[in-house]
């Protein structure tokens, strides 16, 4: 349940493509308990056209039916811009990220210090100000922004992200007949830096020689002077991109899914939880975590969850071996 939104008329307004696994969380929850809801989207691929036509959409649009907007992923691009239009309404953001935070100190694309890096930092604390209710994805990433952008701990309200069950739910195991005497470890994700990519691949290298093991690496890793951390193998499969309906194929596949992060050095790998993670949960699915403060807030180690220490892709592979030896028995 999210505050202000039940029984509630709602503008719900997004940048990130609408069935962005955070969107269509948030979008089912304002349908589910609001009286009513108005979405200004986007169905374009490329973000630029989807901003453009948000923008548009946005100027067309009067505010005055609304109790409550509700802006989700960005909403630096949007309240900056249109906070006029939303005078005297009850405004909830989504802070999924922090725009200073991701390309400074995470992507490192930017200096921190440089100009560009304070606009950044600017235009992140002037957007949690203006809020009434900041939602985040976990407790210590709301920690993070009390303490780097001085947001109320008043409105701040953790909301853990939810797989779409309609796509991720659990799933007979049937494996291709030419898989059933492999042990299937399956990774998927954007190969951004906090996900410890280096760390799979070298986890993976490892292990390249065990043939009883096979590797799915789904990510668009080409170009990403990755390659030759992990070259191909004849248990090493790479996959660039699969929908999300064939995507739940390969989980289904699987006996042991990689969720991460496991990057050590950028801290914001430390704050967050993996969405894969909630998808992997969903399909009831064993995994292995990065040992984080984050990941602690919604998982305990049991028989479908193994956390390792991040940063150190021994420990990955001999987590993986174990569980490994453990199917066997």
């Amino acid at each position: 349940m999210i505050p202000e939104v039940t029984d509630k008329s709602v503008l719900f307004i997004t940048t990130k493509n609408l069935d962005y696994i955070r969107n269509a969380q948030e979008i089912n929850l304002i349908k589910k308990n609001a009286s009513s809801c108005k979405i200004i989207g986007s169905l374009s691929k490329h973000y630029f056209f989807r901003l453009i036509t948000v923008f548009f959409s946005l100027l067309k649009t009067s505010s005055t039916p609304y109790d409550t907007v509700f802006i989700g992923f960005a909403p630096q691009l949007i309240l900056p811009l249109f906070r006029w239009k939303f005078r005297k309404k009850y405004i909830i953001i989504d802070f999924f990220i922090s725009l200073y935070d991701t390309f400074c100190l995470d992507r490192k694309v930017i200096p921190p210090d440089s100009m560009a890096g304070r606009f950044l930092h600017f235009l992140d604390q002037s957007t949690l100000s203006s809020a009434r209710l900041i939602i985040c994805d976990t407790v210590a990433h709301g920690e993070y922004f009390v303490k780097e952008f001085q947001a109320s701990p008043d409105v701040l309200f953790p909301l853990y992200l939810q797989a779409d069950q309609s796509v991720y739910h659990p799933i007979p195991q049937r494996k291709p007949p030419h898989l059933q005497d492999k042990y299937i470890i399956l990774y998927f994700g954007s190969v951004l830096p906090l996900q410890g990519i280096d760390v799979i691949l070298n986890a993976m290298s490892l292990l390249k020689e065990n043939k009883k093991l096979l590797f799915y690496f789904i990510g668009p890793i080409q170009g990403k002077g990755l390659n030759a951390i992990c070259p191909h193998s004849n248990n090493i499969i790479y996959i660039d991109y699969l929908p999300q309906t064939q995507l739940a194929e390969y989980i289904g596949w699987a006996d042991l899914c990689l969720a991460g992060h496991f990057n050590k050095n950028i801290e914001k790998a430390r704050r967050t939880i993996p969405g894969k993670a909630f998808i992997y949960k969903a399909m009831n699915k064993p995994m292995i975590l990065g040992d984080s403060p984050a990941n602690h807030e919604l998982f305990q180690a049991d028989e479908n969850t193994t956390f390792v220490e991040m940063g150190n892709p021994k420990a990955l592979a001999s987590a993986i071996l174990d569980l490994f030896e453990k199917h066997l028995k």
